[in-house]
């Protein structure tokens, strides 16, 4: 079976960038593949992601299953060998507190993303469309 996990991320969220950033680091096998929501034709090359739905929660594809939210943070820091960090996750408690604050964080990451910035400096400030947000590096990204 396919050992690489395929995450549908959204390339407009500083936290979510920061975090792929982060997960590509420990990535030596290449074993994640990192997929820009709103790159061109995503809907043509991932018919079986919808996006508006990708958007609101995490979505990954992985040995052909569609994994969802903390799953899908779970296996991928699981494959980079760091899954010790995220391993409390799959306890069925903390699971669903977990989830729930996923929720909320991923409904709000923009407002929290310029938050951090204004707050403690993080990422590059920039607006679009009236919108203000912290901007990381997108490198190491498939757009």
């Amino acid at each position: 079976m396919n050992n690489q996990l395929t995450i549908f991320y959204d390339g407009t969220c500083p936290l979510c960038n920061l975090e792929m950033q982060k997960l590509k680091q420990f990535d030596n096998n290449n074993r994640i593949v990192l997929v820009n929501l709103h790159q061109e034709n995503f809907t043509t090359d991932f018919p079986n992601i919808e996006p508006d739905k990708a958007m609101k929660i995490l979505h990954g594809e992985y040995q052909g299953k569609i994994l969802k939210a903390l799953d899908v943070t779970h296996r991928a820091w699981t494959l980079v060998g760091r899954g010790t960090f995220v391993a409390p996750l799959q306890l069925p408690i903390i699971k669903q507190l977990a989830h729930g604050i996923y929720l909320i964080l991923a409904k709000y990451r923009h407002p929290i993303s310029n938050f951090l910035y204004q707050r403690f400096g993080i990422g590059n400030n920039i607006c679009i469309e009236g919108v203000c947000h912290a901007k990381s590096n997108h490198s190491h990204h498939r757009r």
